[in-house]
């Protein structure tokens, strides 16, 4: 599967979260979100391992009792299960891979 760089197909996932689906295989889905400054995605957990990179932005992750900030240019791996969120601090470009797949995505 390829994927060519295109302006539209994205979802809204909450107010201010937007994404689409870039490419998928049989253990992998890659997607790229688009995150409003001042939105917020609340505390949740899936049984996905999440691999992201931030390409533009800045963001606060929150994790348990901790917040770790995060600029352009970082990247992170947060495992299944774990419960985590985000506070959007300016407008932000994230690319994220999921395993298994995030059939919920596509």
């Amino acid at each position: 599967m390829f994927y060519k760089k295109d302006s539209t197909g994205y979802k809204t996932l909450l107010d201010g979260i937007h994404f689409k689906t870039l490419v998928y295989g049989s253990s992998t889905s890659l997607h790229e979100f688009k995150l409003d400054k001042g939105s917020k995605i609340p505390m949740h957990s899936h049984p996905h391992e999440q691999t992201g990179y931030l390409v533009s932005g800045k963001m606060n992750f929150i994790l348990k009792d901790k917040t770790i900030p995060v600029k352009s240019g970082d990247s992170w791996n947060i495992t299944g299960g774990e419960e985590h969120g985000v506070d959007v601090i300016d407008d932000c470009v994230v690319i994220e891979i999921f395993s298994p797949v995030r059939e919920a995505y596509l």
